[in-house]
């Protein structure tokens, strides 16, 4: 298994990136009702795959869209406290995004 970070800022944010050897476009909201993070994952064209999902910690984000088949997992840490949620301010500072591969 191989784990990197994803770089991520403290905004709202659009961008893509390859995992897997397959080119997916991240986009991160952050929803002020909920206060959290939120991930929609499309794939290269804009062509969304899923979207919501809340950035939590402590399980692979992907997990309930097996069949998607991404072929990799996702993951929230959070320096010196690994289960707190990302905030608003800490996002790509001290809250990380990891992608798992096999």
């Amino acid at each position: 298994m191989a784990t990197y970070e994803i770089p991520l800022s403290g905004q709202a944010q659009s961008f893509q990136t390859t995992i897997a050897n397959v080119t997916y476009t991240l986009t991160l909201i952050w929803r002020d009702a909920a206060s959290e993070w939120v991930l929609d994952i499309a794939d290269a064209n804009g062509n969304p795959l899923v979207q919501g999902i809340p950035l939590v910690t402590g399980c692979d984000l992907l997990a309930q869209y097996g069949y998607v088949g991404f072929g990799f997992q996702l993951w929230v840490a959070t320096d010196g406290d690994p289960d707190a949620v990302p905030t608003y301010d800490n996002l790509g500072t001290q809250s990380h995004l990891y992608a798992v591969t096999p």
